[in-house]
């Protein structure tokens, strides 16, 4: 099993969410800059899923985070973008890793993305997860 490098472990402490979304809310209220919440699920068992996650945390700019939920499970925050430029960087990024890593299979997962604007006021973490991940959003 891959280890988170920035913990150590394989998942982050769930408090570690609730800062990644706060800083997205007050990007967004106090400096009217919105950013992009990511969800990224892998199928069960997937073995590059891991090595994605831990070239994402290499390849990020410093304002950007990424929580690791569970093995299969990631939430990525990337700040000071719209929902249009976030999903050009992060095709970037899985051509990037595609082409850095040729031997393994193109990373197969699905992801949403729920953009924050301006203007918010709450961020409930559970209406984050549950528009990231509930199965009628995922394909």
């Amino acid at each position: 099993m891959v280890a988170n490098t920035m913990t150590g472990q394989t998942n982050d402490d769930p408090r570690r969410l609730r800062g990644l979304l706060d800083r997205a809310r007050d990007l967004a209220r106090e400096h009217a800059v919105p950013s992009v919440v990511l969800g990224l699920a892998a199928r069960e068992g997937d073995l590059s899923f891991p090595e994605f996650v831990s070239f994402l945390q290499s390849a990020l700019r410093v304002e950007d985070a990424i929580f690791r939920m569970t093995r299969e499970r990631a939430v990525v925050h990337l700040a000071d973008v719209e929902s249009g430029s976030a999903r050009e960087v992060f095709d970037r990024l899985v051509a990037d890793f595609s082409d850095e890593f040729p031997s393994m299979s193109a990373p197969s997962f699905d992801v949403r993305f729920y953009e924050v604007r301006p203007g918010l006021s709450e961020l409930r973490v559970r209406d984050v997860l549950t528009e990231l991940f509930a199965p009628e959003t995922l394909h």
